[in-house]
């Protein structure tokens, strides 16, 4: 497809560059334009030919398990559609929504002490998210401020450190490990799925106002999304050993001075995730506009549309 070729050659360079500031040295040259020439370049025609059919704004929610390559595949993404299809594209992750280390010492308070690690429904500020969305549908845009998240302090930044966004965009990509997820039933709840749940959440408090959340507040938010990409892990084994590679991506990144996670840390984080992100493998891989599967290494074994 001629089209296609003319895209490939228009976004080459800024691809390489991206990945190369992205620090994915990792893979060959060749790797990585067959990379984009069979999985992202389709994946942005079928973006560009949805919003042509809605018409307006076109909200789309990215999500995987950690470390599975969200931040990277949107910030590809973004550079195709706006190079080569001349799209304004915003590009946000539901991590910058973070409630502040202040607001989850509360919660971890007043509702279970699990709140206080960040990650799960219930951790975010939907408030937020909700005014994120809301201001992008209204017809008179005015420009406003979205937050930015520090995960090395674990904390929200100061508010001259947010976001602006001055012009209404064409494609808004909310990213995120957790977008799209659905609640569980309750008999699937009463079981622990991890030694976090079985020693740290004995009466089932704290995972049963996670599914709450997911019930009620996300259900919500998730609604105003119009299509989901879903990047399928090839197992939860992968996502500690992905994102163990993304602490050291961040520690090259990070001061000095800054909180990075210690190997044990990393493996108690992810049970916080767990459930969640099995029951997404199962939900998603069905209900997803589309599906890219991933192997062992990151690359992409095969794309499903529908």
């Amino acid at each position: 497809m001629k089209e296609a070729e003319d895209c490939f050659l228009k976004v080459k360079k800024d691809y390489l560059k991206f990945l190369k500031k992205e620090k994915i040295i990792n893979k060959s040259k060749i790797t990585n334009i067959n990379n984009l020439k069979k999985n992202y370049i389709p994946i942005s025609f079928w973006i560009e030919k949805k919003y042509k059919e809605k018409g307006k704004t076109l909200f789309l929610g990215l999500s995987g398990g950690q470390g599975s390559g969200k931040t990277t595949i949107t910030g590809i993404l973004k550079i195709i559609l706006n190079k080569f299809f001349k799209r304004n594209v915003r590009v946000a992750s539901i991590d910058h929504f973070y409630k502040t280390l202040n607001e989850r010492n509360i919660m971890s308070k007043q509702i279970h002490p699990l709140f206080k690690t960040r990650g799960v429904p219930g951790t975010h500020d939907i408030r937020l998210v909700k005014f994120f969305f809301n201001n992008m549908k209204k017809n008179k845009f005015k420009e406003f401020k979205i937050p930015k998240f520090d995960k090395s302090t674990d904390d929200r930044m100061k508010n001259k450190y947010w976001s602006k966004i001055s012009k209404k965009p064409e494609i808004v990509i909310l990213e995120g490990w957790c977008v799209g997820a659905k609640p569980q039933s309750n008999s699937l709840i009463k079981k622990p799925i991890n030694i976090l749940e079985k020693k740290e959440d004995r009466r089932l408090i704290w995972r049963k106002q996670v599914n709450e959340k997911l019930k009620k507040e996300y259900k919500k938010v998730f609604s105003m999304i119009d299509h989901l990409i879903f990047l399928k892990v090839p197992s939860f084994d992968m996502v500690f050993k992905w994102r163990l590679l993304q602490e050291t991506k961040l520690k090259k990144r990070s001061h000095l001075n800054k909180k990075i996670m210690t190997y044990n840390q990393i493996k108690r984080f992810i049970m916080f995730y767990q459930r969640i992100t099995l029951q997404m493998l199962k939900d998603l891989s069905k209900s997803a506009s589309v599906v890219m599967l991933l192997k062992k290494n990151h690359e992409v074994k095969k794309i499903l549309f529908r």
